[in-house]
């Protein structure tokens, strides 16, 4: 039986879903920046992933942005930390926070209308602020 990854109460990822490969990371660090691969590039195949819900796998891949290629995967690099281990960890709590907020469907809005004494009190107001205008204005013939 392949190991989960918990994500949220009902959702749950398979780990083989999720493909980890090191690369080298930019940056300052002496020699030592071009000897180790500490950077990791996290691969997340949404669009066929069989653990998301096909609702969330959209939500996702929209959410993702320029993460999300053309086929429908996530690319995920992390290259802050000075360990591999340290940048694995990143990039899975970074899949994990993105596909935890795809899983949240949006509230739908209702459409709501104002209330007849509402309308009634805002042509009352519009009445007075155009008298209220009107009673400014100089007619010709006072200038006669």
């Amino acid at each position: 039986m392949p190991p989960f990854i918990p994500v949220t109460d009902q959702l749950q990822l398979d780990e083989a879903e999720v493909e980890l490969s090191f690369i080298r990371s930019s940056g300052p660090g002496g020699q030592n920046v071009n000897k180790v691969a500490s950077a990791v590039q996290l691969r997340f195949d949404a669009r066929r992933s069989p653990s998301l819900p096909n609702a969330v796998a959209v939500r996702l891949l929209r959410l993702a942005g320029k993460r999300a290629t053309g086929e429908g995967e996530i690319v995920i690099t992390a290259n802050e930390h000075r360990t591999q281990e340290a940048n694995r960890k990143a990039a899975m709590d970074r899949l994990l926070t993105l596909i935890r907020e795809a899983a949240v469907a949006p509230k739908r809005r209702v459409k709501t209308k104002p209330s007849a004494s509402a309308r009634k009190e805002r042509v009352e107001h519009k009445k007075k602020r155009g008298s209220t205008k009107s009673q400014r204005r100089v007619s010709s013939r006072d200038w006669d």
